[in-house]
């Protein structure tokens, strides 16, 4: 069933002169000449057959009809633009990201990206899963090895890095021996349980078995475990990076860089200037973030795959 409407370079051109109370002011928002408005107007009112504008040339102003179309013009022109794609990216941007990461890295850091940019929400969406911007988001962090499988823009803000964590309490009563250390139960992340074997390849560790393994559903829960003294957990710096700094966890050997970075991910074909901003936000952080010690591990523990650190 079609709908009876006028034509909509007249609405706009009414509801435009509505809206700015002057046919010359409205010609300047719609950038088209004052003689076109009054044109669009008029056409507007025959097509109608009713009068929309009284009084004198330099006087315009609206009729009682004139003031209950403006009304539902402006009402139904701000629905459209609400509904438009990307339309509301200036007052929120959705983020999917990690959970841990999110909770230990990116939200202590937030209130200096919102500083910058006043009346804009940022709304983090938990999330492990591989990136689906159909699913509301407007863009994602992930930690990938490579170039992302998506057809995204992307940008690389921040290396990564996986060391061993546990309480200083624990540590002590090992002697900070390596060998006592990894006979020690061993904590995972369901979301990362290639995290031991990764570590250890990349630290040219020769693991032994493990005495125990004790898995939990995410990376907080099993920095909890490791600060309670439950084991040893392999985790990111970006993870770790606040509990070690304020000595709640120790890492007794440092950290080693992995080949999967930290990236930044958006549509590629869609145009946000408040995503945009937020990743050019990250870059710096990413760049003035506190780096992790480096690896230190007694050569009597090492292996040489060829891919571990110096």
């Amino acid at each position: 069933m079609t709908r009876a409407l006028p034509p909509l370079t007249a609405l706009r051109a009414f509801e435009a002169f509505a809206r700015a109370g002057s046919m010359t002011r409205a010609a300047q928002d719609l950038a088209i000449t004052h003689g076109a408005v009054s044109r669009q107007v008029r056409a507007l009112e025959l097509r109608m057959g009713v009068r929309l504008v009284v009084g004198p040339r330099r006087d315009l102003r609206l009729t009682e009809a004139g003031q209950r179309l403006a009304a539902a013009l402006s009402s139904a022109f701000d629905m459209i633009a609400a509904a438009l794609p990307g339309a509301a990216l200036d007052r929120e941007l959705v983020v999917s990201c990690y959970g841990t990461f999110a909770m230990k890295w990116l939200i202590p850091r937030l209130p200096g990206f919102l500083d910058q940019q006043p009346g804009l929400r940022v709304r983090i969406l938990e999330s492990y899963a591989p990136v689906d911007f159909g699913l509301g988001y407007q863009a994602a962090i992930r930690s990938i090895e490579g170039r992302p499988a998506g057809d995204w823009r992307y940008t690389a803000f921040m290396p990564n890095h996986v060391g061993l964590v546990m309480s200083a309490e624990l540590l002590a009563e090992q002697g900070g021996d390596l060998q006592r250390v990894l006979a020690l139960p061993r904590l995972h992340c369901a979301s990362f349980l290639a995290g031991w074997s990764e570590w250890g390849r990349q630290a040219g560790i020769a693991l032994p078995p493990s005495p125990m393994d004790r898995e939990f559903e995410h990376n907080s829960h099993m920095l909890e475990a490791a600060a309670a003294g439950l084991g040893v957990g392999v985790t990111t710096w970006s993870f770790a990076e606040p509990e070690v700094l304020r000595g709640r966890l120790a890492a007794p050997f440092g950290f080693v860089t992995i080949p999967a970075r930290y990236l930044y991910l958006r549509p590629r074909l869609a145009e946000n200037p408040a995503a945009e901003a937020f990743g050019l936000w990250l870059r710096a952080e990413g760049a003035r973030a506190p780096p992790p010690p480096g690896l230190t591990l007694p050569k009597a523990g090492r292996v040489d795959t060829g891919m571990g650190a110096a």
